[in-house]
């Protein structure tokens, strides 16, 4: 198939809803941190696919799914309806949740690996000693975070510029 060549294919109603949400989240994945600016552009290709996907969505009985922009009559947006019917924004939470915690201990973990071990240390490690060493530090936050939260993390530059003693 030549790129331009145009194909079908035949969705379900469901299977029409369930492509929007997956383009809806794959969309926001890939765009929900650019400000569309020229110095933060919104990734047109993933922008693209979703006002393509969701044009469609009068034909498949999903009108109050999609806002139309209509000064270019190019732009599709999902409605507000769409992401609280679907409870697309509860995956978003979801992920959001997921990855806080994953990323801080993977982040706090590191810093700690490379306090602890010497760079003379960290070159006598195997590969697999220092993905071991290092894991044993992202998994002691792990711990952390899920017997305490975020109850007994101090910043000690912010404390110390408060005043606080800890």
């Amino acid at each position: 198939m030549k790129k331009g060549d145009k194909k079908s294919i035949e969705l379900t109603k469901e299977q029409y809803l369930n492509l929007a949400k997956v383009v809806y989240l794959g969309n926001w994945m890939a765009n929900a941190q650019r400000d569309g600016s020229p110095e933060n552009p919104h990734i047109e290709e993933y922008e693209s696919i979703s006002d393509l996907i969701f044009s469609f969505a009068t034909q498949f009985g999903f009108e109050k799914y999609t806002d139309h922009e209509a000064s270019d009559g190019s732009r599709y947006f999902p409605s507000n309806d769409f992401t609280e019917d679907t409870k697309v924004h509860e995956l978003h939470d979801e992920y959001d949740e997921e990855n806080f915690w994953d990323e801080l201990s993977e982040r706090l973990g590191g810093r700690d690996f490379y306090k602890k071990y010497s760079e003379r240390d960290f070159n006598k490690m195997t590969r697999e000693e220092r993905f071991m060493k290092m894991q044993e530090c992202e998994t002691a936050w792990e711990d952390e975070f899920e017997n305490h939260g975020l109850n007994r993390v101090e910043i000690l530059k912010q404390a110390k510029d408060f005043g606080i003693q800890i």
